[in-house]
């Protein structure tokens, strides 16, 4: 080997080294922004639990990385309160965020089937009026919304909380958009030649394949309908009927003689461990889903 062949390959070697060391570089930059990020996410979950255990008059001393020895007297306290129900509220919340994502998943996910795999007169606007459904808040219809309900007899009730879900159309959009890319159509022919009904081809073929959109989906229907105060808010007014967040508000608005922080923190610890139950049921699904059902380039 000739000393400028010798030069080439010591050259090539120190620029494969320093990619080597700058990649290496940028990994480690990334997991310390990620681990980070991690540590932020997790040390407010954590100094929640810590106050859940505390009475009032320890969390108003300052903050403390040890637990208390009141999380039996706050969660007696809790449920001991008469003004209010938690465990109704509980029961409320789970009801009305279970049926929420139920419906939201599934007539979302048939809307997307019947856009994406039947050709029809008006097609491209339906999907565009849908668009612009997609769009609009919350807040806009609410006025309209609680003047409806009220006229057909449904004000102070649980169903206008979790039936509007059916009309989803975020959940729609991403459910579409997983079928154009997971969804092959000579799986439903095929089943049609066999002989199989529509509904019987969505049931049995299209929801099985839809599994990781649908769960995604689920989880973020659930944990907003688990946070949702606006909305119940406006339509609850008895006691008995009213969900998790309304109560947590009743709560941190107690007179100052009878405010006790020890409480607010159980009722928000006990508030979010059916999000983190669920969560954890379907995370697996989250990264799958959430990659597939993406907008493909």
């Amino acid at each position: 080997m000739t000393s400028a062949q010798t030069e080439k390959a010591s050259s090539r070697l120190r620029r494969a080294g320093r990619a080597r060391a700058a990649s290496t570089a940028r990994r480690a930059a990334a997991y310390t922004v990620l681990g980070l990020l991690c540590f932020l996410c997790l040390f407010f979950f954590y100094i929640l639990l810590i106050n859940a255990t505390r009475t009032h008059f320890e969390i108003q001393r300052g903050f403390s990385l040890l637990p208390g020895r009141s999380l039996l007297t706050n969660l007696k306290s809790v449920l001991a309160n008469a003004n209010i129900p938690v465990l109704s509220g509980i029961r409320n919340s789970l009801l009305v965020s279970a049926l929420s994502a139920l419906l939201s998943v599934y007539f979302s996910a048939l809307t997307a089937y019947g856009i994406h795999a039947y050709d029809f007169k008006f097609k491209k606007l339906a999907f565009t009026f849908i668009l612009l459904i997609m769009m609009m808040p919350t807040q806009v219809s609410a006025l309209g919304f609680v003047r409806l309900i009220t006229k057909i007899g449904m004000a102070d009730t649980l169903a206008p909380l979790f039936l509007p879900s059916i009309a989803a159309p975020v959940v729609f959009y991403f459910m579409l958009q997983y079928m154009e890319g997971n969804l092959p159509m000579e799986i439903v022919e095929a089943a049609r030649i066999d002989g199989s009904g529509e509904f019987s081809t969505f049931n049995r073929i299209v929801l099985p394949i839809l599994k990781p959109a649908l769960a995604v989906q689920a989880i973020f229907t659930f944990v907003n309908t688990w946070n949702n105060y606006f909305t119940p808010a406006l339509v609850l007014s008895s006691s008995g009927k009213k969900t998790l967040p309304i109560l947590i508000a009743q709560l941190r608005s107690a007179d100052f003689l009878k405010f006790d922080m020890g409480q607010v923190y159980m009722m928000v610890a006990i508030a979010i461990l059916p999000v983190i139950a669920v969560y954890l049921c379907l995370s697996k699904f989250i990264v799958r889903g959430v990659a597939l059902g993406g907008v493909k380039g």
